[in-house]
């Protein structure tokens, strides 16, 4: 295949996880097309970069029961060499179209060789074209340890997808990838070494990913492995992906989840990384999951009324954080505006990006109950 019909075809199949005269490409067009596999991730500082996001190849061995690429499943297969990936990526970089890339692949015929691929394409990358710019590494099931080492050196962020919470689970859906001793241990060894005063580590972030309803996991089982893996591992981000069936899969007849389900898992990880919650305090119904019809902070506070509604003007940070409507970030800006004076209006609240509808029924200003102002506060 010619290299412009490798990329759209690798970064098409990326949503899964111009070139020099040599590429093979018209300049103009091929840059346009190319551009819907750019994507924006963010950064630890807070701010975001536009990336190239793209398979190495989709080539597999494994026998996944959600994957499009599963092995034996009828689809375009094809895969770059380092060097063709590296100078397609050379090219977006030097127009200002992207300042990162993110590499991934699927196993191939042997995943211990197409993970040494994977590290080539990255060696070029940034040692031979000298880019210093963001990589996000995905590590393969079955890479080995030097290789996890390897990437650790060259990328800026490291990715293990565990795709369910336990390996029970993930027994349901194929029968080549093994949860401990290949996706567990990966993640356990990157953490490691992305923690380790090694002055030759560059990655600063580990994520993974799980999917959502492809195993008949509850939402406290996904939950509950990504609690302790937070707390063991000091894992940066998981990641939350909806099923979606795939014709010609052993899923194709399984309902998609809905993505619903997605959001309120993610607000629920907010509320053990950034809000103080213990995996205890989310709400979870009989059945292990978190309820649709409202958002877990706001379930939890209308469960706990002796703790409302607290006094803006005198509440500790933790106490803010509880409220529905308040984050860390209008948490910040209220302890910093109260040094100042006193925090008597909805409006105060709101100018701080406080969510005031939310948070009206559950505090005071001042020693007074806000919640009657709202019916004079307009929507927005």
């Amino acid at each position: 295949m010619e290299v412009l019909d490798k990329l759209l075809r690798l970064g098409e199949d990326s949503r899964f996880d111009v070139c020099d005269a040599s590429c093979g490409w018209p300049a103009r067009q091929s840059m346009e097309r190319a551009s819907r596999y750019i994507t924006r991730v963010a950064l630890p500082n807070g701010s975001s970069t536009a990336v190239l996001k793209v398979l190495l190849s989709n080539i597999c061995q494994n026998d996944c029961a959600y994957c499009a690429l599963r092995a034996g499943r009828d689809a375009p297969r094809t895969a770059f060499t380092p060097e063709e990936l590296a100078r397609c990526f050379e090219q977006m970089w030097r127009a200002g179209m992207v300042q990162g890339i993110f590499l991934s692949s699927t196993v191939g015929l042997n995943p211990v060789r197409e993970m040494d691929r994977l590290l080539a394409t990255a060696e070029i990358i940034r040692r031979r074209l000298e880019f210093p710019g963001f990589i996000h590494l995905k590590i393969l099931p079955g890479a080995e340890p030097a290789q996890i080492e390897r990437a650790v050196e060259l990328a800026d962020r490291i990715s293990i997808n565990l795709e369910v919470p336990s390996a029970e689970h993930l027994s349901l859906l194929t029968s080549k990838k093994r949860f401990d001793e290949q996706l567990l241990a990966g993640l356990k060894l990157a953490s490691r070494l992305v923690h380790s005063p090694d002055p030759r580590r560059k990655a600063r972030s580990v994520t993974t990913q799980v999917i959502v309803g492809a195993a008949g996991e509850s939402d406290q089982d996904i939950l509950g492995t990504a609690w302790r893996l937070y707390r063991r591992l000091g894992l940066a981000r998981f990641y939350y992906s909806a099923f979606r069936p795939i014709p010609d899969t052993p899923l194709e007849s399984k309902p998609a989840a809905p993505l619903q389900r997605q959001n309120r898992l993610y607000q629920a990880d907010f509320l053990l990384r950034h809000y103080g919650f213990q995996l205890e305090e989310i709400p979870f119904d009989a059945q292990g999951n978190l309820p649709a019809e409202q958002d877990p902070k706001q379930i939890w506070a209308l469960a706990h009324p002796q703790l409302f509604p607290v006094e803006v003007n005198r509440a500790s940070r933790e106490e803010l954080l509880r409220v529905p409507g308040i984050g860390p970030r209008s948490a910040s800006r209220i302890l910093q505006a109260r040094r100042q004076t006193r925090l008597t209006e909805l409006s105060h609240l709101r100018a701080m990006g406080v969510n005031v509808q939310r948070a009206a029924p559950f505090v005071l200003l001042n020693g007074r109950a806000p919640a009657r102002q709202l019916s004079l506060w307009p929507e927005g």
